[in-house]
């Protein structure tokens, strides 16, 4: 039997069924079949394409990632001035909400690091991005007199992470303590703080 000529569409459809069935219910009682079911196909149809369950949530960590980042990086790209750059890296960095599919799947993975060295790359490669962003932004506000950090720049970048990460794993968990906002203005006052102010947009 051949595969089908539209396989990349295919895989597609099965990583935002996955992506969405995590979201709902979550990682550790996901199954193909309740993927197959949200993608409308069968068990079977999956394992045509992909091995077994692992292999699926191998590469929808790998989209995932791809996916935040991309976006990400494609907004701060069409911004010029780094203040602005510095608010949008903050804003696209936290989830939407305790509803964020993508960012509740990626915070899931998380949990796998340590257990997969195919995850743990997926986990590095996120951190490393998560700090180019920052560290790019910073660097160019620096250069151009907008940003004069008190602390060197990967410090600096370093401790944005920790509070994106430390924010948005609370935001996703439902805590009705943090919200987007509170979480967005503590970060604004931490790296303006830390001699980096972000624009107020």
């Amino acid at each position: 039997m051949a595969r089908t000529k539209n396989q990349s569409q295919r895989r597609e459809v099965l990583i935002t069924a996955t992506l969405e069935t995590v979201g709902q219910s979550g990682l550790r009682s996901l199954s193909l079949a309740d993927v197959a079911r949200r993608a409308g196909l069968t068990r079977g149809a999956i394992l045509y394409y992909y091995e077994d369950l692992d292999a699926l949530l191998l590469e929808t960590h790998r989209a995932g990632v791809e996916r935040f980042c991309d976006h990400r990086d494609g907004v701060i790209a069409d911004l010029d001035d780094p203040r602005d750059k510095m608010s949008a890296a903050i804003a696209e960095g936290l989830p939407s909400g305790p509803d964020d599919a993508l960012m509740r799947l990626l915070y899931e993975f998380d949990v796998l690091a340590g257990t997969s060295s195919a995850h743990d790359e997926m986990v590095e490669n996120m951190f490393n991005r998560q700090m180019n962003i920052y560290q790019d932004v910073l660097t160019a506000g620096a250069a151009d007199g907008v940003f004069a950090p008190v602390i060197p720049v990967e410090q600096l970048a370093m401790n944005l992470v920790a509070l994106e990460d430390a924010y948005g794993l609370h935001i996703v968990a439902g805590n009705s303590l943090m919200t987007v906002d509170r979480a967005k203005a503590a970060m604004h006052a931490a790296a303006a703080g830390l001699g980096a102010p972000p624009s107020k947009r």
